[in-house]
């Protein structure tokens, strides 16, 4: 049966509602909060900043707990279709909904066969953010729902003997027996059928990236993911209408993927104790006289203009507006005098996951396929011989290709700070774009092993002219306000009660793997411990 993302969301949100409140009657009877957007003067039990995986299980806990909770977004709604009849465009054909206020895409991959395909589009408040730094572009998703709408749901939990390097103030113990857990079956996680995987069209990509991985000696996984498994093979079957096999999923996908809005969020919806404030831009959080927190608010439209600047206060105060946005706000908060107690660790520790990007040609008998699921379910790991996991990814073209394409998780000891630019009254990250050499290395064990095993070569065509290593950008950004340095060990930021840092700052700079899992299981754990102590 086919069904809309939004009758999917009104019915999977109400009854896995009924399941997260059983046993809270009063939580039950309160009244539904205004959908309407945030009013200025308003005060708020808790304060969410961003809707992304932190923000989202911060909502959801909090509400259970029988506490109002207002998330305030910065990216749009995404609820509504477009003239085409889809919330979302697809990889090929980019539109204004493509790219966060910008006239012109800005795609990881932006050559083919040596010539750039970017494109000039209408300025719009887009789904995908391509934020320029000097030395890396850092891709992050805008809307509710944060980077949820525009990853490839690949949803990995670190091997248990990476996880030291990862959080070492953390209880492994109780991230893989309670948290991992949690967030997994919060987040809809499942894996790829093995047996339809060896035989779907889609998918020759993957078989063709796991026969030269094995051929080579590297180990082949498979990867869970949180798209809807049973809808891809309908997709596939041409039941439904397709989606990851439609090129849907760096601009969003309208079907088969859970996304945030699904999952969390739709359960967060359904305690009515819970609204959202999308277009919604928090510059300010200062201590209150009364005690609490005084939180100043844009609101914007779609080109991005303010439309009004609000004032309200809250009790208590959660930053989960991404590795990027935390750190930026904290960092100016700090350098400008209104949160002057926060500790000189704010704005340090940023990383980028390791992230590095190639492609290999293959010989005219491995072709990869014209038709291509853009959703990922393989990698290659070498991470403790080499420092790499290679996520095995689609190049969904259209057109048989003959190349293999990959986007690399690496062991990259590089951090960078993020610092406060009085003259130009902006946060600075000072990563250099030589700090990824060591990436680039890492991932050579896996792929110059490939090429001289197959006798192939790197593919020099998709990041410029005669450039091999898309080593320009992230799309795991990591690290600024780090667990247990910038805050104690739960997520609390030194010197104010009531504020909290809950998403991907807290981790610094490397999960081993993608990381939404291990900020969303990270969240789980401090928003537990939260709730029991400080509520």
């Amino acid at each position: 049966m086919s069904i809309s993302r939004r009758g999917f969301i009104a019915g999977t949100g109400s009854l896995l509602g009924v399941a997260a409140l059983a046993g809270r009657a009063t939580a039950q009877a309160h009244a539904t909060l205004p959908a309407a957007p945030i009013t200025s003067g308003a005060h708020v039990p808790a304060l969410v900043i961003g809707t992304g995986y932190g923000g989202s299980v911060a909502a959801l806990r909090l509400a259970q707990a029988g506490v109002d909770v207002h998330l305030i977004e910065m990216g749009m709604a995404w609820d509504t279709p477009g003239p085409d009849g889809k919330i979302f465009c697809n990889t090929l054909q980019p539109d204004h909904r493509s790219y966060w206020l910008r006239t012109r895409t800005k795609a990881p991959l932006n050559f083919f066969l040596g010539f750039p395909i970017d494109r000039d589009i209408t300025r719009y408040t887009g789904i995908l953010d391509a934020e320029d730094f000097s030395g890396i572009t850092v891709y992050q998703g805008r809307g509710v729902g944060g980077g949820s709408l525009v990853n490839g749901g690949m949803a990995v939990t670190p091997k248990r003997e990476n996880f030291a390097a990862v959080l070492p103030s953390v209880n492994a113990d109780e991230m893989y027996a309670t948290y991992y857990p949690r967030a997994n079956a919060g987040l809809g996680v499942g894996t790829v059928d093995p047996i339809w995987f060896d035989s779907a069209a889609c998918y020759q990509y993957s078989r063709v990236g796991r026969k030269h991985a094995q051929r080579s000696g590297f180990p082949f996984v498979f990867v869970p993911d949180v798209y809807d498994w049973d809808y891809m093979k309908q997709e596939a079957a041409g039941t439904v209408t397709k989606s990851a096999l439609a090129g849907e999923i760096l601009y969003g996908n309208n079907h088969g993927k859970k996304s945030l809005q699904q999952t969390y969020l739709a359960r967060a919806k359904a305690t009515g104790r819970v609204a959202i404030s999308p277009l919604h831009k928090v510059t300010s959080v200062a201590p209150a006289a009364a005690g609490g927190y005084t939180v100043v608010i844009e609101q914007i439209n779609t080109n991005g203009d303010t439309t009004a600047t609000k004032t309200v206060t809250a009790d208590r105060v959660f930053f989960a507006a991404g590795s990027v946005g935390t750190s930026k706000l904290l960092v100016k908060l700090k350098a400008t005098g209104v949160l002057p107690r926060l500790n000189d660790a704010v704005g340090k520790e940023w990383g980028d996951n390791g992230n590095v990007m190639c492609g290999r040609a293959n010989h005219m008998w491995d072709p990869t396929g014209k038709l291509q699921s853009t959703i990922p379910c393989s990698g290659i790991d070498n991470w403790t011989a080499g420092g790499a996991f290679a996520e095995i990814a689609p190049l969904p073209t259209g057109i048989e290709t003959y190349a293999s394409f990959y986007l690399s998780i690496t062991r990259n000891p590089n951090r960078a700070q993020f610092s406060w630019n009085a003259a130009t009254g902006t946060v600075d990250l000072n990563w250099q774009t030589s700090w990824k050499q060591p990436s680039i290395d890492m991932a050579k064990t896996i792929f110059d092993k490939i090429n001289a095993k197959e006798g192939t070569i790197y593919r020099t065509d998709l990041f410029g002219t005669y450039k091999i290593w898309g080593d320009h950008l992230t799309y795991h950004p990591l690290g600024g306000v780090v667990l247990n340095k910038a805050t104690d060990n739960y997520g609390r930021l030194t010197g104010y009660p009531g504020l909290y840092v809950i998403d991907g700052a807290l981790i610094p700079g490397n999960t081993s793997v993608n990381p939404f899992v291990t900020i969303t299981a990270l969240a789980e754990r401090n928003i537990e411990k939260i709730i029991s102590t400080d509520l």
